[in-house]
């Protein structure tokens, strides 16, 4: 049996892809913010769900340092922790700057750090880093500078794990969603066609055929699922 964590594991993206995963037959290590929100995650006998603050640089590391002592291998991770915000340059002070830093680039980090180290000793292993249409187009970024800049340094930190990782079986992914369809994006765009958006449960499909055997000669992927959104 493979083990995958999934942070993020009780967001609206992150119950679909914790579902794929235990259906597809991996121990799931989830993680939840906070105690109360374990309660919203089906129990499963080969799921563990963990409450941790993932900014914490020292709780991130004694976290994954806890899961490869049990499990002994961890064979995937799916970054899934982040947040959102709006506001162009005008509008973005230094304290949303690391707001967003914080939750979509440290978060990821701080995870990612011990487990690239956990991934090369084995010769083996897969990230994958949840990316953002508006950190690749200008366009979409400039009314959302916080989000946008916080999220584009996940491309960089990628970038940087291939080269490190090269010639070897650990690879580093980034999805990069357009809109996904869940209720606060539907509350928020009462106007919009969520026909056109991702369905978590296609984002799901598309993070188990990374984590699969038939993805294996993959490298270096930034997979921009966007539908007609």
């Amino acid at each position: 049996m493979k083990t995958i964590i999934i942070t993020g594991a009780d967001g609206n993206l992150g119950t679909a892809v914790t579902k794929a995963f235990l259906d597809e037959g991996y121990a799931v290590v989830g993680t939840v913010l906070h105690d109360a929100a374990k309660d919203a995650i089906a129990s499963h006998p080969h799921l563990e769900i963990v409450a941790i603050n993932l900014t914490d640089e020292a709780a991130a590391t004694t976290f994954i340092g806890s899961v490869i002592e049990k499990y002994k291998k961890v064979d995937a991770a799916l970054l899934l922790v982040g947040g959102f915000a709006m506001g162009d340059m005008e509008a973005t002070s230094g304290s949303d700057l690391k707001k967003m830093y914080a939750l979509n680039f440290e978060t990821a980090y701080y995870a990612a750090r011990p487990l690239f180290k956990h991934m090369k000793e084995n010769g083996k292993g897969r990230i994958v880093f949840m990316g953002s249409r508006p950190a690749l187009k200008a366009s979409d970024g400039k009314s959302m500078v916080a989000y946008a800049l916080s999220k584009s340094l996940l491309f960089t930190l990628a970038d940087f794990m291939n080269s490190d990782a090269e010639k070897t079986n650990v690879v580093t992914t980034v999805v990069v969603p357009s809109t996904i369809d869940t209720p606060v994006n539907r509350d928020a765009m009462p106007g919009a066609d969520p026909s056109t958006w991702v369905k978590p449960e296609q984002l799901a499909n598309i993070m188990k055929f990374i984590c699969s055997d038939t993805a294996d000669v993959l490298r270096e992927t930034v997979l921009k699922v966007y539908n007609n959104a």
